[in-house]
């Protein structure tokens, strides 16, 4: 056994990132085929207990601790540092070690692996509180919500979990702007999980094969609803010498904030309004349609639609699941869009609908990551 195991290792050391998540999808799958009944059972029920534990161990930086120790730290030693109880320690601690988080090195005596490396940065520790805090709560209210709409797909922003779990009438980002502290792990989730070294749509689109009629005067990049404008300054520093404007539009409460690097603007918008700046090569929206169910989207669309010059691109950068196939990292997401915004992620299938049904096509699809699908569908007037 310890052979075939080194052998594995050895191999997801030489391959690539995609062949490496491969061998975990097939691991994962061959691990369930092999699963007796209570093996199954134990797997379902107890899935969320490793997301609370965690919650704790972050709130009480055992993660941080361990990394930061050359050696392997013993209850007590962990006990003094976070003036946690040792009984109640132990008992945390055995649990992080069996699910992999920590390592067991000895008798009440633990180190860190790869996985508490991940758990003690501020991208774990916001992903995690934005999840148990935010998202937890609001998926344990989906199979009441099913029920009461009758199996029916969700489609109002404002009938999800979040307006269950959290009594509340608004829709969730409006109701997530209520709370400073959520909002800061939000953002901060979202900022750290689409960059470091994960590729962007920048690494995969042909920007300058698909450049004509430039001008310094024209609008060359808008990003709708860019939020901070990260990807407009990303495109600026990429592209430096390209004539033309680079844009990000959001609400006015949001542009304000942004101190705007030269050659980058920040216009106030609201994407359910007409669009203002017409003619641009590039409209871009980055994570925008997958919050909306198909109403909504179609509106954002219309309201696009007439500021397009005849060599205008919609760049819609979005997941774009297999009409077969979807990964299960996928098929997550679009659950928990549909429990907290009644949105969804969209197949390949489903995107070529929505935009037909405006009145526009998709001329070409190119996907920038794997599982995710994250893609830039290109988009043209019909």
């Amino acid at each position: 056994m310890d052979a075939l195991v080194d052998h594995v290792r050895s191999v997801a050391k030489t391959s690539s990132d995609s062949q490496r998540k491969e061998i975990l999808n097939q691991l994962r799958t061959l691990a369930h085929s092999l699963e007796t009944s209570d093996d199954t059972i134990q797997r379902l029920t107890f899935s969320w207990l490793e997301l609370a534990v965690v919650y704790i161990g972050i709130d009480l930086k055992l993660f941080s601790h361990l990394i930061e120790s050359a050696s392997p730290l013993s209850v007590a030693q962990l006990s003094e540092k976070t003036e946690a109880s040792p009984a109640l320690l132990a008992r945390i601690l055995r649990y992080l070690a069996s699910i992999d988080a920590i390592q067991e090195t000895d008798k009440d005596t633990f180190a860190a692996n790869n996985i508490t490396d991940t758990l003690s940065t501020i991208a774990a520790e916001a992903a995690i509180h934005h999840y148990f805090e935010s998202m937890n709560p609001a998926i344990a209210e989906l199979p009441g919500l099913l029920k009461d709409l009758k199996y029916a797909d969700p489609e109002d922003n404002t009938n999800t979990g979040i307006q269950r779990a959290f009594k509340t009438d608004l829709p969730a980002f409006l109701w997530l702007q209520g709370d400073a502290e959520k909002v800061s792990y939000f953002q901060t989730y979202m900022a750290t999980v689409r960059f470091g070294d994960k590729p962007t749509f920048l690494d995969k689109y042909p920007v300058e094969e698909k450049i004509t009629n430039l001008s310094p005067d024209r609008p060359l990049f808008v990003d709708v609803g860019g939020g901070f404008g990260s990807q407009a300054v990303a495109f600026k520093q990429k592209y430096p010498n390209l004539p033309g404007r680079i844009i990000f539009q959001d609400l006015p409460q949001t542009v304000e904030q942004v101190a705007t690097p030269p050659g980058v603007e920040g216009v106030p918008y609201d994407f359910f309004q007409p669009q203002g700046i017409k003619g641009a090569k590039f409209y871009y929206l980055r994570n925008i349609f997958h919050d909306f169910p198909d109403d909504k989207s179609r509106l954002i669309l219309k309201n696009l639609i007439d500021a397009l010059a005849d060599d205008s691109l919609i760049l819609i950068d979005d997941m774009v699941l297999p009409n077969k196939g979807a990964h299960w990292h996928t098929t997550q997401i679009d659950l928990l869009m549909m429990a907290t915004l009644a949105s969804r992620e969209r197949t390949e299938e489903h995107w070529h609908k929505l935009l037909g049904s405006v009145g526009l096509k998709i001329s070409n699809v190119y996907t920038y990551t794997d599982p995710f699908r994250d893609s830039i569908i290109e988009v043209i007037r019909a």
